[in-house]
């Protein structure tokens, strides 16, 4: 089967896509797209691998779900397209982005120009069915994006993982912590921003890592 990726990508997770899993969950998802209305729209299913080759992977972001508002979701985890309401969780990185480094926030919350510095920002499961959150959870995505962190972890070194809140910090344990940092910290949605995600400083912990690896600090 032939999946339409940045070819980086589809070098590194070439098994993937050969497995009996991903063969079945790519025939549920079309079929979903036919019956369904589905995000994000087809061509943006991989938009984060698409903006953010395998040899330019600095930082990984972790994200559950796409949003599933019509208009939203866009193939990146936390962003929405230009125009489009700044989301609550978007809304406290940008804050604890102002407070940690002083960068003014933005008013568009489309982080392409993150995915564009070396920040893969992977949703554990890369579609969903309108107004249904974690209508696709159990149906092989987390495999695959299990395998693409495992991937990153043991063929990379110096990559800076954020796992935020529960579910993201699980996948710690894909991840060989003796060549990587991993920033933990509670989720920046406003239930559990207060107790812990304000303060955590994660992105000049992340730029300090990088250049320390001399890499390019991202520009927040």
């Amino acid at each position: 089967m032939e999946v339409k990726i940045e070819s980086s990508w589809k070098k590194v997770l070439k098994e993937e896509f050969e497995k009996e899993y991903f063969k079945n969950l790519s025939a549920k998802v079309r079929q979903a797209y036919l019956t369904d209305s589905i995000f994000p729209p087809p061509p943006l299913v991989f938009n984060a691998f698409n903006l953010c080759p395998f040899d330019k992977v600095k930082v990984v972001i972790i994200g559950q779900d796409p949003y599933h508002g019509r208009g939203q979701a866009h193939g990146l985890c936390f962003s929405v397209n230009d125009g489009v309401a700044v989301p609550p969780s978007l809304k406290n990185i940008y804050k604890e982005i102002k407070s940690d480094l002083g960068i003014d926030v933005p008013a568009s919350g489309n982080l392409e120009r993150w995915a564009k510095q070396g920040v893969l920002l992977l949703n554990a499961t890369l579609t969903v069915k309108e107004a249904t959150a974690g209508a696709h959870q159990g149906w092989g995505w987390e495999e695959f994006t299990d395998a693409t962190i495992k991937k990153i972890s043991d063929e990379k070194e110096g990559v800076v993982f954020m796992l935020w809140g529960r579910y993201a910090q699980n996948k710690s344990a894909l991840i060989d912590e003796s060549k990587h940092l991993i920033l933990k910290a509670p989720h920046p949605s406003p239930l559990s921003a207060y107790s812990g995600w304000f303060g955590s400083k994660h992105f000049s912990q992340a730029n300090t890592y990088l250049e320390s690896h001399g890499k390019e600090p991202i520009d927040w």
